[in-house]
């Protein structure tokens, strides 16, 4: 085209209001447009309630299941049934600032898997009923997450942000969180970790294979998916990772050194300078070998007097040193995010052995969860993990601590899922998911048991529920109350709480550890709970029987504890209470006495 010749247009094709409309809402926006206002910020729908339901509080307490639980008198492990979300709150005093190490396993959002369904969510009503779980109440807890769903990844982000919030204030300064995902939430998920744990402390992103080779009908795009990943991030900058114990792997004492194990290793510089060479002579064949070393010549000279320098055998050889294990100043070295593969498959399979059937479907491999928790935790740490399935976390937990000799303790926590009717699990007699679990803890614990007898790992477990409070709606105001309830409201607990279920109730109040010892006994005709009592100004004394003597009284208060604890319907009339006062008084005036 000439550059003088102008291009006709023809008006006619062109969409006028469209185009008005474009320009006008541009105008619009350019006018809003304020850089100094302007910030990155990750957010999404429902975010503001996200944040609201966090520390939104709750009316509900852990019951004990003693017929459910192993090695109930004596075992520092936790197995919470219930929502995680009521868990972490019922946690938040009790366990703040304890737990070295989480690790979860959330739904990844793949459009088939469910999303917890808490309050801030849609109403009942919106969604089908073919895609809910509901509890006893008809309460939804869970839904499928459906791609179809508008919010998709909001509903998502809803669930993770409230839960990730308060399992940050359980980690101890030097804990760290591990959260497996695969590629459909991975981006969210560290957007979301920077925000509640804050970038500054991203420790590492672990990817793992859960298959080398495409199997099957090949994708459409001739691509497989094959890798996962384990996010972690740190309480704090007091976090380190304990890294991988040294391989012994090279090293042997084929002539019986007295300083230990050797491996030989090169000692040539690796500053191939000329000019910093100088000769060493093999005292044995007077063979002269000329170099520039990694050692000065009076350290050399002193390395082959102690016998530590390997000569060759011909003037041609490669000299080399004797190292150590022993001199080595950490037993262990960095590890590297790639964890290798980890089969779904081996889990499955071994999750099947272990069970005598396929009761549950893509469990983790335990192997990954072991060496991830190896990577953080000794001694006594604790372990929590509160999308707990299967209980993996457990097992890996109790393996390692039989091949470390360690006393690590967990906590986990599951939803009450139920199976479906037609499941080998249902039919096997598991209702439940916890169920499943349950029973894996106890057969993982016995094989490990039996494969390390000598190891003193805790394979027990405390099996908690939650439940709503154990006191009945007395606090209000008398006109609320109909005539037929006012002699209801003389005892103030329900009537389906027993001892244990009150003496638990006033251990999270208390924000006390739920994992210490217990001891009952009959004190003049009474139940009495000793919790952690070693001896005088220790633990707590519960008695909740529906009446109690002042010899009683008076024993629990020969006993100082720190605090006392009884029912306020044990007591007959006002006079009673004052009497408890005064025993503790003259018997006991450290201790703190409370009526509930």
């Amino acid at each position: 085209m000439d550059e003088n010749q102008i291009e006709k247009i023809d008006l006619n094709k062109i969409d006028w209001r469209g185009s008005r409309e474009f320009f006008e809402s541009l105008g619009e926006a350019l006018d809003r447009i304020d850089d100094k206002d302007e910030k990155y910020d990750f957010t999404w729908v429902g975010k503001r309630k996200a944040i609201i339901e966090a520390g939104a509080p709750i009316n509900k307490t852990f019951r004990p299941d003693v017929e459910a639980s192993k090695n109930w008198d004596t075992t520092e492990n936790l197995f919470i049934e219930g929502d995680n979300l009521d868990a972490l709150k019922l946690l938040q005093e009790s366990y703040l600032g304890k737990v070295k190490m989480i690790y979860i396993d959330p739904p990844y959002n793949t459009g088939k898997d469910f999303v917890y369904h808490d309050n801030f969510k849609a109403d009942v009503e919106e969604y089908d009923e073919a895609t809910e779980y509901k509890d006893e109440a008809g309460n939804i807890q869970f839904k499928k997450n459906e791609k179809s769903n508008g919010r998709y990844h909001s509903d998502w982000l809803s669930m993770m942000y409230p839960r990730l919030k308060l399992a940050r204030n359980l980690l101890t300064d030097d804990g760290a969180i591990f959260v497996s995902i695969d590629y459909h939430e991975h981006a969210n998920l560290r957007k979301l970790l920077d925000e509640v744990f804050g970038e500054d402390n991203f420790q590492c992103d672990f990817v793992w294979l859960r298959k080398t080779s495409p199997k099957g009908v090949p994708p459409v795009n001739m691509a497989v998916n094959s890798q996962e990943h384990v996010l972690c991030y740190s309480r704090s900058d007091k976090f380190k990772f304990l890294g991988v114990p040294r391989s012994m792997d090279g090293f042997s004492n084929p002539d019986n050194d007295p300083r230990g194990i050797w491996r030989n290793t090169n000692i040539k510089s690796t500053v191939k300078d000329k000019s910093k060479a100088f000769t060493i002579t093999d005292p044995s064949t007077s063979n002269t070998f000329t170099d520039a070393w990694a050692f000065s010549e009076s350290s050399l000279s002193e390395m082959i007097e102690k016998g530590q320098i390997i000569f060759p055998r011909t003037p041609s050889g490669q000299v080399r040193a004797k190292e150590y294990y022993h001199e080595f100043k950490n037993s262990n070295t960095p590890l590297i995010t790639f964890l290798d593969k980890y089969d779904g498959q081996t889990a499955s399979d071994h999750l099947t052995r272990l069970m005598g059937g396929k009761y549950f479907q893509n469990p983790k491999n335990v192997q990954l969860i072991k060496t991830l928790v190896s990577y953080l935790t000794t001694g006594e740490d604790i372990v929590l993990d509160f999308f707990s399935g299967s209980g993996t976390t457990a097992e890996a937990v109790q393996r390692l601590s039989s091949e470390d000799e360690t006393k690590r303790k967990w906590i986990m926590v599951q939803l009450p899922e139920t199976t479906e009717e037609n499941s080998d699990a249902y039919k096997a007699g598991f209702a439940t998911i916890p169920e499943i679990s349950r029973e894996r803890i106890r057969r993982s614990g016995d094989k490990i048991a039996s494969e390390h007898p000598e190891a003193k790992v805790d394979y027990g477990f405390r099996a908690l529920t939650i439940a709503d409070t154990n006191y009945k709606e007395v606090y209000r105001a008398a006109g609320e109350l109909q005539q037929s309830a006012l002699l209801d409201v003389v005892d103030n607990v329900k009537e389906d709480r027993s001892d244990i279920d009150l003496l638990y109730g006033v251990l999270t109040q208390s924000a006390l550890e739920l994992n210490r010892p217990i001891e009952k006994r009959e004190i003049d005709g009474s139940d009495v709970y000793l919790y952690d009592h070693f001896g005088e100004v220790s633990g707590l004394i519960g008695c909740f029987s529906e009446q109690v003597s002042e010899e009683t009284i008076k024993e629990i208060a020969k006993l100082k504890p720190l605090t006392a604890v009884f029912r306020d319907s044990s007591f007959s009339d006002s006079q009673a209470k004052v009497n408890l006062s005064e025993h503790f008084r003259v018997l006991s005036p450290e201790t703190k006495v409370k009526v509930i």
